[in-house]
């Protein structure tokens, strides 16, 4: 799958992306580093032991990755759950963080099968 079938596939502006990094093999690239980003497992951790400071800082920093690389989809509900944990309260952010975990498995597939 090329990045532009990965984007399309979770309903992202594959365009977008390009106009912003100038090419495919930079969208390919920065997409597929962030596998490696430690950033969801430290939004999981936080809510598990109930730190609503981290768990927004978490939240927060995976709405600009995904604003910045395009993810849309998962950009909406970061945004969504950053906001729900803007005053570090935890309670009450439960569905919301199912939608993230949700978008973020369907990104990650899609990102392991580019070539």
């Amino acid at each position: 799958m090329t990045a532009k079938e990965a984007y399309e596939s979770v309903d992202s502006n594959y365009d977008n992306v390009l106009k912003r990094l100038g090419s495919e093999a930079m969208i390919k690239r920065f997409a597929v580093k962030f596998l490696g980003d430690p950033t969801f497992n430290e939004l999981e951790q936080a809510l598990e032991a109930g730190n609503g400071e981290d768990a927004f800082r978490a939240a927060h920093t995976m709405k600009g990755i995904c604003l910045n690389l395009g993810f849309d989809k998962l950009y909406e509900v970061s945004a969504a759950l950053t906001e729900q944990l803007r005053g570090r309260e935890i309670a009450g952010s439960e569905a919301i963080y199912q939608q993230v975990v949700e978008q973020y498995d369907r990104l990650t597939a899609a990102l392991k099968a580019i070539d």
